[in-house]
């Protein structure tokens, strides 16, 4: 089991930055990719980021490179997403969760990852 707690949200205006921190505990958080997700009301869960179990490797979706950057520090059991240039249809709840093992960072099918956090909802105001 591992239990994963995100902060951080909340609201800012358009242009802004936020930082996601996700903190992890009960398994060995290091040896595990991490993945961020975001959700929109009246929207499907999305892909957002992902990062390697060593933080050496990072995949984005396509339309965030750029503007949000996953990193981690294992000895704080801890994944952060940086967000700038915030806009409006950015809104959504943000979700972590920790990845199954032995898939590339680029599959990013919800199904692949069996623990997720609780959400920390983050509003960008035009």
């Amino acid at each position: 089991q591992v239990q994963l707690v995100e902060s951080g949200g909340g609201l800012v205006q358009a242009g802004g930055s936020l930082r996601l921190s996700c903190a992890a505990s009960g398994r060995t958080f290091s040896s595990y990719a991490m993945g961020w997700f975001r959700q929109a009301p009246g929207k499907e869960r999305e892909f957002v980021a992902a990062i390697s179990w060593s933080g050496g490797n990072t995949y984005y979706a396509g339309s965030l490179k750029g503007r949000f950057t996953n990193s981690r520090d294992n000895a704080k059991n801890t994944v952060y997403l940086q967000m700038n240039s915030l806009k409006p249809e950015d809104t959504a709840t943000y979700y972590c969760a920790s990845k199954s093992r032995g898939t590339s960072l680029a599959a990013v099918a919800t199904t692949l990852y069996p623990y997720w956090g609780q959400g920390t909802q983050v509003t960008v105001s035009s």
